[in-house]
C-alpha cells in the first residue's frame, strides 16, 4: 500500500469537498454569465451596452450587467471549473478569485458609479456582492484547504 495525497494526485472518481466547492462555484458564474444574457431574467435587456457605465441592463432586476461583465463572468465560470479537477488548482481559484472579489469591492467603493472608470459596470448591488463572494470564495479555500484527508490506495 502507497499513501497519495489529494492534494497534488486527486482521483478522477472522486473529488475533495475543496474541489467540489470550486466546481459549484464555477458552475454558478457560468450560469449567471449566461442569466445575464437572458431577457427578462435581465431587465431592461435592450438598454445593455458592450461596457461601461451607461449598460442600462440589470440582471435580476439589481445588479447592473453589460456584455463584457457577462462575458467576464462566463470566463470565470470556465476557469472554476478547470481548476476545480485539481486540489491545489481549486484552491487556488477560490482564494485568489476571492482576493479579485475583494479588490473588486473596494474598486466599486471608490469609483463614482457614474464615471468612465466604471467600465465594468459596478453599482452599490454589486459591490456588497463582491465583497460577500470575495469573503465566501477565500473562507472556503481556506477551510475546506485545511480539511483535506489523505486517501490510500494500492499500487497496481
Amino acid at each position: 500500500m502507497t499513501t497519495s495525497d489529494t492534494r497534488s494526485t486527486p482521483s478522477t472518481s472522486s473529488r475533495t469537498p475543496l474541489q467540489l466547492a470550486a466546481a459549484v462555484v464555477g458552475g454558478v458564474f457560468l450560469l449567471v454569465g449566461v442569466l445575464g444574457f437572458v431577457p427578462g431574467i435581465t431587465t431592461h435587456y435592450g438598454a445593455m451596452a458592450f461596457a461601461g457605465h451607461g449598460s442600462g441592463a440589470l440582471l435580476l432586476g439589481v445588479f447592473m450587467v453589460s456584455v463584457l461583465h457577462n462575458v467576464v463572468h462566463l470566463l470565470f465560470g470556465v476557469v472554476g471549473l478547470a481548476l476545480s479537477r485539481s486540489w491545489s488548482g481549486a484552491r487556488s481559484y477560490l482564494v485568489a478569485g476571492g482576493a479579485v472579489y475583494l479588490v473588486l469591492w473596494v474598486y466599486g467603493l471608490v469609483t463614482d458609479d457614474m464615471s468612465q472608470s466604471n467600465f465594468v459596470p459596478l453599482n452599490t448591488a454589486d459591490d456588497w456582492l463582491h465583497l460577500v463572494l470575495g469573503l465566501g470564495m477565500i473562507g472556503l479555500g481556506i477551510v475546506l484547504g485545511r480539511s483535506h484527508d489523505r486517501r490510500t490506495t494500492t499500487a497496481g
